[in-house]
């Protein structure tokens, strides 16, 4: 049941003609983003959406991935904040810093050191020289969460891309 509402929850556009340009529709709001950033079939059911892009020094595309767990889920913005930064080794560098968009306030965090892919509860692979940029966007009823993870300079090239996109649902 899950699954299907989380599913209901979310609308893949396709790009427009011409425009380069896509939407994806996650809880009540709408993320607007240009190539080379695209929508892609995402591959769990815990995400909302999935946006790849193609960045000099990344041997594969890299992953935006979107998640909303609904009312009352997903934890507080602290919370997820200090859950980003504990994916990683030792003490990254990292910062957290607010932005206002119109009346709503996202907050944007960024980390960079060994990172530890893996599953919530399973093994961690340390992969060295990674970021993190994450937001957390005020929704109508929770938040959405927004994690992009890969290597660190190819992440950071796009750190005002990302910011653009975590905010997109509120610039008119």
């Amino acid at each position: 049941m899950k699954s299907l509402v989380g599913f209901s929850l979310f609308t893949l556009a396709t790009l427009s003609a011409g425009a380069q340009e896509g939407t994806l529709a996650v809880s009540d709001l709408t993320f607007k983003f240009a190539a080379p950033w695209k929508a892609v079939e995402s591959s769990s059911p815990m995400r909302a959406g999935t946006l790849q892009v193609a960045v000099e020094g990344a041997e594969k595309p890299l992953e935006a991935v979107f998640y909303y767990f609904g009312a009352g889920q997903g934890g507080d913005t602290d919370a997820n904040v200090n859950r980003w930064f504990s994916q990683f080794e030792g003490q990254p560098e990292k910062s957290r810093e607010e932005i206002t968009v119109g009346e709503k306030k996202i907050t944007l965090v960024k980390a960079n050191g060994t990172y530890l892919d893996g599953p919530p509860m399973g093994a961690k692979t340390p992969k060295a020289g990674y970021a993190l940029l994450g937001a957390i966007v005020p929704a109508g009823d929770a938040n959405v969460f927004i994690k992009f993870t890969g290597p660190k300079e190819p992440i950071l090239k796009l750190l005002e891309d990302f910011k653009k996109l975590a905010s997109s649902p509120f610039n008119k």
